[in-house]
């Protein structure tokens, strides 16, 4: 297995291009099932398992009572490695090959109502300075292009087209997508850009945001800013950047946006993806079945 994890590391990274976070993830799961292996079976090396000593290892996950949600994220990463194995010649047959993921509880993520964005809206009004002129616009491009928390932080400079009106995202797996952006946001975009050129010692200067010391954000202070923001206009439990994506899917759907396009928009490579978004727009469509079915009235 040590001889291994060097090249299963590069796979991770420059072929299936996974974040830095989501490779030590992996990383760290085979060596869980690895040190498993050692202690249930001795067995040194986890190159050449069968799938009973794999189910050995979910029932003893499960009884340390780890969510189904964690032990299907550890499986993934043991079909990742096998699957590279595979892929390099080094075992014929992939002991993971019939594992069915556990089931787990479909959680749904309540997006924000319209009328809680407009009283947001209307609270922050017009603000002003640098970091006031920010925090607003970070609310308004999560909200006007469903981006990702990583996509935001990481926007550069040169990535934002004024003349065409759109800004180019890395997003997963170093996939680029182009997204339009509304005009008011882009008057906007004028207003914080001037208003960054008056930070002193930028360092990190090809970000398109960044801190009052010239550093790109971090996750976490995207997180507390949005979280800040929407608690003073609603009371549901999970306000994050995630829930605005779902909110900006949402209600494109809501008003009449197809689903292909909206899958484009966010990203997805698949549009099961995006048809997790189509429950809250169910609402609305029995709203106009109701009201136009002739024998409603």
């Amino acid at each position: 297995m040590e001889s291994n994890k060097d090249a299963f590391r590069n796979y991770l990274q420059l072929e299936k291009k996974y974040s830095i976070h989501t490779v030590n993830a992996y990383l760290k799961d085979v060596e869980f099932f690895e040190e498993f292996n050692k202690v249930n079976f001795e067995q040194e090396s986890i190159d050449r398992v069968n799938y009973s000593q794999i189910r050995s290892w979910i029932v003893s996950l499960v009884d340390q009572d780890i969510s189904n949600v964690s032990v299907n994220r550890k499986m993934a990463s043991l079909k990742a490695f096998y699957k590279f194995l595979l892929k390099t010649k080094q075992i014929e047959v992939n002991p993971m090959l019939k594992h069915k993921a556990l089931k787990t509880p479909k959680i749904i993520q309540i997006p924000f109502s319209e009328k809680e964005l407009t009283d947001l809206m209307r609270e922050v009004g017009y603000p002003v300075g640098f970091e006031e002129i920010r925090d607003k616009l970070i609310v308004d491009m999560f909200y006007a292009t469903g981006m990702r928390r990583a996509e935001l932080i990481n926007l550069m400079i040169y990535n934002v087209d004024f003349s065409s009106g759109v800004v180019k995202v890395l997003g997963k797996r170093n996939k680029e997508r182009i997204i339009p952006v509304l005009p008011l946001v882009l008057e906007q975009f004028d207003l914080y850009l001037k208003e960054r050129a008056s930070v002193g010692n930028i360092i990190d200067e090809d970000y398109f945001f960044i801190s009052k010391k010239g550093l790109k954000l971090s996750e976490s202070f995207v997180y507390r800013l949005i979280n800040s923001y929407f608690s003073g206009v609603s009371e549901k439990i999970k306000k994050s950047p995630h829930v605005l994506r779902h909110t900006f899917a949402t209600h494109l759907l809501n008003n009449g946006a197809d689903l292909n396009s909206v899958k484009e928009l966010l990203g997805h490579s698949s549009l099961a993806s995006t048809q997790v978004y189509t429950h809250n727009s169910l609402a609305e469509l029995k709203k106009v079945y109701v009201n136009a079915h002739p024998r409603n009235k």
